[in-house]
């Protein structure tokens, strides 16, 4: 501020102060305004991080309960198998002790009457001439022509277990 002339230098001293006034409450409404805005934005992306905590907690929440979903029906899978597995094991034990017992009775002393009735049911149901022979096993096989009866014990045995209500699946009692 030089060259003015002190009178001119006095006179503008209002001015001067009434512009430094100005730019202050201007500063100051400038500074209001910025602060009301980085708070607003602040809030905003406060706002929005809780948003997306709160969607990927649900997200996280979501995949965990799927997950148990699928591990459950995994482990209900794998124990539906090991009971069939199981329920097959005794089915095929229960046919082998059936078969060991049939033809364990051959060494019975009724064992000869029942092959002969045996032979006699077979004689009945392909005729007369058929050819009737004893099965290594205990029973008749007989065959007429292109027909053939297996009378033998296991196979009896088998037929009889498989007619039983219940006694293929030993596990339901």
């Amino acid at each position: 501020m030089t060259g003015l002339a002190p009178e001119s230098d006095a006179a503008l001293g209002p001015v001067r102060m009434a512009l430094r006034a100005a730019a202050e409450k201007k500063a100051a409404e400038l500074r209001d305004a910025a602060r009301s805005q980085a708070e607003a934005l602040l809030e905003a992306a406060r706002a929005e991080a809780a948003g997306i905590l709160a969607a990927a907690a649900d997200e996280g929440e979501a995949a965990a309960r799927s997950e148990a979903a699928l591990r459950s029906a995994r482990a209900r899978r794998e124990a539906h198998e090991l009971v069939l597995a199981q329920h097959s094991s005794l089915r095929l034990e229960l046919r082998r002790r059936v078969r060991d017992a049939a033809v364990g009775l051959t060494s019975d002393p009724r064992y000869p009457g029942l092959r002969a009735r045996l032979t006699e049911q077979c004689r009945e149901l392909l005729g007369p001439d058929a050819t009737v022979s004893e099965s290594p096993d205990g029973g008749v096989v007989a065959e007429a022509g292109s027909r053939r009866l297996d009378l033998s014990l296991p196979v009896l045995a088998g037929m009889t277990l498989d007619s039983m209500p219940g006694a293929g699946e030993p596990w339901s009692r």
